[in-house]
């Protein structure tokens, strides 16, 4: 598995940070306008109305995630 360094929020200034405090957000925290796009998209696939309910979609990227051998 990969290691790949994330910036800490404290570290980052207010208007960088996210409310999210996941690594996988803040490994994209080296650029913050990134880390800030990668959040609002996962908001809209996680949260928005769909035809999937928030479980069913948590679900299928644990699926995913198994499939492809990742460990995350």
């Amino acid at each position: 598995m990969a290691f790949i360094p994330y910036v800490a929020s404290e570290t980052l200034a207010p208007a960088d940070r996210v409310a999210d405090p996941d690594n996988i957000i803040q490994i994209h925290a080296v650029h913050p306008a990134v880390m800030r796009q990668h959040y609002e998209l996962y908001k809209q696939l996680m949260h928005r109305a769909g035809p999937l309910s928030r479980r069913e979609r948590e679900l299928l990227g644990v699926r995913v995630s198994a499939l492809n051998q990742c460990h995350y």
